[in-house]
């Protein structure tokens, strides 16, 4: 069984509930983004990150931003997933963070997960299943 981690930032609570049904799925530690840094990565076969679109459809930039700036050149072959919640845009967050993980040589594990405000049972089901893609 991989040991896998799931790094979170949450201003609402919305990608709070989705990091909570990811690791659920997984089996993995729950991890808020200043809890973890670029020292951790190599503990993990994969990891989950879960961030909220902020302002113009960007990461939150007080904290997790810089985090994820941190470990992002330990991503390089490294299996990822990625998800969060937004109340406003089309997801533009979601496809640049993309760009920018593969950029960096990540391995998407499976297909990003985002929803609207409150994630509901669809939501928190595809958390689900993103959790069982990193197993």
């Amino acid at each position: 069984m991989s040991k896998v981690a799931v790094v979170y930032w949450s201003g609402t609570g919305h990608t709070q509930a989705m990091a909570e049904a990811v690791a659920k799925a997984a089996g993995a530690d729950l991890i808020t983004a200043a809890e973890f840094g670029p020292d951790q990565v190599a503990a993990y076969d994969a990891i989950a990150f879960g961030c909220p679109a902020m302002g113009a459809e960007v990461l939150e930039e007080e904290e997790f931003q810089p985090m994820f700036d941190a470990v992002k050149p330990a991503l390089n072959g490294k299996k990822i997933a990625l998800f969060g919640s937004y109340g406003w845009g089309d997801g533009e967050w979601m496809r640049s963070w993309e760009e920018d993980c593969l950029g960096a040589g990540a391995v998407l594990a499976c297909e990003s997960v985002i929803c609207q405000d409150e994630p509901d049972d669809d939501a928190l089901a595809a958390c689900e299943k993103l959790g069982e893609a990193l197993k």
